[in-house]
């Protein structure tokens, strides 16, 4: 079995990130010196980003959406418009959704667990959620791709989605409920 280059570095950077856990953990007063493990962590982490772009941008262009893409990395489309009123932060929203991975597999959706309420800028959700709600009125629908790095991250969600997962968010704010 080939592992390919990213494979490599993200085990790399797995042991390295384990290795200073470990090492914090024992009860020696021993230091350890992190400045040598970071420009390689630097590295390993643009070398991620850069192919989660690539894939990113690959699957937009093979579904032919016209997406925008925040400062932040978020990409969101909003394909059904109102004159709703506008979320903002603090506000308490409930919305319609589903969750599927870049290669099609639905992974959550409102029909079987419920609409999603939340507070706006609150760590209930991923950030890319948040990010993205921010950006629609009421009623309004889009689709919000998360990179890994505002979804779930390197160990996924532990059940559904899995490590260093983007991930697509087809959503409909419902209702403000502030």
């Amino acid at each position: 079995m080939k592992i390919s280059k990213l494979q490599k570095i993200l085990k790399i950077s797995i042991i390295i990130i384990l290795t200073l856990i470990c090492s914090c953990r024992q009860e020696t007063k021993q230091k350890v010196d992190l400045s040598k493990y970071e420009e390689s962590l630097i590295k390993a982490n643009k070398f991620l980003l850069k192919k989660d772009e690539e894939r990113i941008i690959s699957y937009i262009k093979r579904k032919e959406w016209d997406m925008l893409q925040t400062k932040t990395g978020l990409w969101y489309m909003i394909y059904e418009t109102t004159d709703g009123e506008k979320s903002k932060p603090n506000d308490i929203v409930s919305i319609k959704f589903s969750v599927e991975l870049l290669d099609g597999t639905e992974c959550y959706n409102s029909d079987s667990v419920g609409l999603k309420k939340f507070k706006i800028g609150k760590t209930d959700v991923e950030s890319g959620l948040n990010e993205g709600i921010l950006l629609l009125k009421e009623g309004e629908k889009a689709r919000l791709i998360l990179p890994p790095y505002m979804a779930h991250g390197l160990i996924g969600d532990e059940y559904k989605i899995p490590s260093r997962a983007t991930i697509i968010y087809n959503v409909e704010l419902i209702e403000i409920l502030n």
